[in-house]
């Protein structure tokens, strides 16, 4: 039996990790779950699942859940309790599924104590990718990645890295990949939010409309498969069946395939070496429609390019990329800015903030504030 903390239970990850790990009850333990302000879902959480802990980030959603929930499951708060919980000593495994940056020191902490973390959060390598690799060899931790491409590259990787030459991203192209530049500038929220294949969170469906995501997920790939960004590449895949491929110096490709579901890519985290029943159905490709692919277009996604210069910068230039992205989508969320201004804000703010190397923690926490605030200023301007 393992013991398993899910940080950001409530959201799309949360729940597909845990409609994986109800369906294994003699395999896995839902030892505790963190959450920001639902307190609604997570009383039902509690009451199926009975962790032992659990931490919420907003102040009057404990005080709500409080009122609900069983003496026998103990509320915590704060970013301390998080790392509590992720680096606890009965703990076995982590899904460090919490959005953005704020899921960094609890994944960090996971690494540190030795875990299995199976990372959803690509803002831990995208800030602290070194530190946070250097953590996961030194204490000896296993890291899983979560994300779909990544699991695809992981899993085609199996057989080890001899002759590989490079790996390939595959990517949706989000719900404008036909839309014209100029229709752009009046896209509201609700249709950047409108994902064709995927259910997600309004900030990552945001990012896959903008393409950020993927510019994210190849500085992710980077630190994963320790690669250069030349021998990273993207290519749009509408229909989301092979999630990612890898290229060897013979003229093979691997590809890893599958329907878009996130419960595969959670079921192979869990059961790793192994593989174990995900409850999502086998791939029909013969019922399928004819899979496409397309080059993406740099000059319509900027903030793929962006993510590319970024890492070829090296340094904190990751960090500032994440952190103006972070403050230009919650503008556009909040129908402050236009959706062709976020990359337009990243941009100015990458040419604003001085690059600088990454050597500490306390050095990637004050760059990620300059950057915010810059963009900020930039927006307000």
């Amino acid at each position: 039996m393992k013991n398993i903390t899910i940080l950001g239970a409530t959201g799309s990850i949360g729940d597909s990790a845990l409609s994986v790990i109800a369906l294994h009850p003699d395999k896995f333990n839902v030892f505790a779950l963190s959450a920001n302000t639902n307190w609604q879902k997570m009383q039902i959480l509690c009451e199926k699942f009975q962790p032992k802990f659990v931490v919420m980030m907003d102040e009057s959603a404990i005080e709500e859940l409080s009122k609900v929930t069983s003496n026998n499951i103990e509320i915590l708060h704060g970013a301390e309790a998080l790392d509590t919980i992720a680096s606890h000593n009965e703990v076995d495994f982590v899904m460090a599924a919490i959005v953005g940056s704020a899921g960094m020191s609890s994944s960090l902490a996971a690494a540190k104590a030795g875990k299995r973390i199976m990372l959803a959060n690509k803002e831990s390598l995208v800030l602290a990718g070194n530190l946070f690799m250097q953590a996961v060899h030194d204490n000896n931790a296993e890291l899983i990645p979560v994300d779909s491409e990544h699991s695809a590259i992981f899993q085609c990787l199996q057989s080890g890295k001899s002759g590989l030459s490079k790996i390939q991203l595959t990517a949706s192209g989000g719900p404008f990949l036909h839309t014209p530049i100029e229709q752009l500038k009046t896209i509201t929220p609700d249709e950047a939010c409108a994902h064709p294949n995927w259910s997600m969170g309004r900030k990552i469906s945001v990012d896959s409309a903008t393409m950020m995501n993927k510019g994210l997920e190849v500085i992710e790939a980077h630190y994963l498969f320790n690669l250069p960004a030349e021998k990273i590449s993207v290519v749009i895949h509408p229909q989301s069946i092979i999630h990612s491929s890898t290229y060897y110096e013979d003229g093979s490709t691997l590809s890893q395939l599958g329907n878009p579901d996130m419960r595969t890519v959670i079921a192979y985290a869990l059961s790793y070496p192994s593989r174990m029943a995900s409850g999502v159905a086998p791939l029909d490709l013969a019922g399928n429609s004819p899979l496409e692919f397309y080059a993406p277009d740099l000059n319509k996604f900027v903030c793929l390019r962006l993510a590319f210069d970024a890492l070829k910068q090296g340094g904190n230039a990751m960090g500032t990329l994440n952190a103006a992205n972070e403050v230009a989508v919650e503008h556009f969320l909040n129908h402050k800015i236009g959706f062709l201004e976020i990359a337009n804000i990243v941009e100015r703010t990458l040419d604003t903030v001085q690059n600088t190397s990454a050597a500490s923690l306390e050095a990637i926490i004050a760059n990620d504030k300059t950057a915010r605030k810059t963009a900020q200023r930039i927006i307000n301007a």
